[in-house]
């Protein structure tokens, strides 16, 4: 029981003295810490009032300088204001003399006013003495005398004016001469297209002359048969492997005749291939037809064109007039149109559309038996086109009176693309009539031996009998040649006359 007591009391003054222990040791470190924040906080103290030191002698050194700048500038100011001063009082001063030297004009301005006053009266009254005097002389009153210098006057006016308004036209009418010649000439040379004959036949190549004998068929049923789906004739004769196709519808005698080429090389030839064949070709034209009319539209950069008008256009791809394809020439009169509409400032649009429709009731699929202008005009009205494109349409040939300058450019530009040099081509037999009354109208007159056409009807050359004619009747001569071909023959371009006479002495040494 003691050794428990004993046990007990020692674990409890174990326990006191480790608890005194660190009650001791936690003291002292508080009074470490304590000291330490002390000494921190007194060091804190030194900086600042070392950095408040700094700071005030920075700042006083900044206000200094400051105040020096403020100085400096109030003097520079200072002075300014003092040039300002001595500157204005300069001005000032120039002021009043020039004040002074205005007031003097003025004082002489106002005697010389009281003089020519004063001039004026006399110059009246002297005038009205003159006038007294006059009226008294010529029987006349002064009105009288006015009303008789103001017609006189009228009329030299007049007269002058007239004169001037002619020179101004003469002058207007030639210089407008020089640029409608400019435009065409200009126009002209930036186009040109290609030229082709206008036939009404084709010509279908054959392998060996047995193929007329298949084309024909049993009776000639296959003859018949492609002739009754084509609407065209078909001329089989003692030609050497070649067969004709005859039509005026160029669309038809197409289809004929690329039918024919596919039935030739495919060498099946009876009336159901036949028909199969042309009922094919038909389409593949019909094809062709619009494709055609869709180009020239987009190339001439022409919108809002109905299918109806591109196929009619399309068909004029076919069709041709004096050697010049109908479609290609339809396109040239609008992009010369719209050239000249460009250059006289019309309406462009306006003028390529009628130039680009002006033939196209040659390809209307109609029976009427009216002109291709009426035609064209019914079909474009009918389909909504402006009206100024139906004038241009109708009064192209002269049919109706142009309502609208895009009419009157659209005539120009047909005219230019008909009647070009190698526009159209002429048949044989117009070539030679054209030279041989060119021939026969230079032969018609007196004193001329021969005439010859030459350079295709474009110079005629005449050999005169010297003895008869001589140096100033071969002028007359030349310029009544001239005037007859005028106004006799019709021809593109110009002719040149040239007159030759000479004087020839012949001897012979025997």
């Amino acid at each position: 029981m003691a050794n428990v007591v004993t046990i007990l009391l020692s674990c409890i003054v174990g326990i006191a003295v480790g608890y005194l222990g660190r009650w001791i040791y936690a003291k002292f470190k508080l009074t470490s810490a304590e000291q330490q924040a002390v000494r921190i906080n007194q060091e804190a103290m030194a900086k600042a009032e070392a950095s408040a030191k700094e700071l005030m002698l920075e700042t006083r050194d900044a206000l200094q300088k400051e105040q020096q700048q403020n100085e400096r500038d109030a003097r520079e100011r200072r002075l300014e204001l003092q040039k300002n001063e001595r500157r204005l009082l300069q001005k000032e001063m120039n002021l009043e003399h020039k004040q002074s030297e205005l007031d003097a004009i003025r004082r002489q301005l106002g005697e010389k006013e009281n003089e020519v006053e004063e001039r004026e009266r006399l110059v009246s009254e002297r005038e009205n003495t003159l006038t007294s005097e006059l009226e008294k002389v010529a029987s006349m009153s002064r009105e009288e005398a006015k009303n008789i210098i103001i017609e006189q006057m009228k009329t030299e006016a007049v007269h002058d004016g007239q004169v001037y308004i002619n020179k101004i036209e003469s002058e207007t009418q030639l210089q407008a001469d020089k640029i409608a010649r400019d435009i065409i000439v200009t126009s002209i040379q930036r186009l040109a297209t290609e030229v082709s004959g206008e036939i009404t036949t084709s010509s279908v190549s054959l392998p060996s002359d047995e193929m007329k004998g298949r084309i024909i068929g049993r009776e000639g049923r296959n003859i018949r048969t492609l002739e009754t789906l084509t609407g065209v004739d078909i001329i089989i004769d003692d030609t050497p492997e070649a067969v004709v196709i005859s039509c005026f519808d160029p669309v038809r005698k197409e289809i004929a005749r690329v039918a024919l080429e596919r039935l030739v090389q495919d060498g099946r030839i009876h009336p159901a291939r036949i028909e199969e064949v042309v009922n094919k070709v038909s389409k593949e034209v019909g094809r062709i037809i619009v494709d055609e009319g869709d180009k020239v539209v987009f190339d001439l950069g022409i919108h809002n064109m109905g299918p109806e008008l591109i196929r009619a256009l399309g068909r004029l791809h076919f069709r041709t007039s004096y050697g010049q394809n109908v479609l290609l020439h339809s396109k040239e009169v609008a992009i010369l149109a719209g050239m000249i509409a460009g250059e006289v400032g019309a309406d462009t649009e306006i003028a390529k559309r009628g130039g680009l429709l002006h033939d196209i009731g040659k390809g209307a699929e109609t029976e009427s038996e009216a002109n291709h202008a009426e035609l064209g005009a019914e079909l474009v009205k009918r389909l909504g086109e402006d009206p100024k494109v139906v004038n241009c349409i109708l009064a192209h040939h002269g049919d109706v009176e142009p309502s609208c300058i895009e009419a009157v450019i659209v005539q120009i530009a047909d005219a230019i693309s008909a009647a070009r040099p190698g526009a159209r081509r002429e048949s044989l037999d117009n070539y030679i009539k054209r030279l041989e009354s060119l021939e026969n109208i230079a032969k018609g007159f007196e004193g001329v031996e021969n005439a010859y056409a030459i350079q295709a009807g474009r110079e005629l050359r005449i050999l005169v009998n010297s003895d008869t004619v001589s140096d100033e009747k071969s002028r007359e001569v030349a310029l009544g040649i001239a005037q007859r071909i005028e106004a006799e023959l019709r021809y593109p371009g110009k002719i040149k006359v040239t007159i030759i006479r000479e004087y020839r002495i012949v001897e012979y040494a025997r």
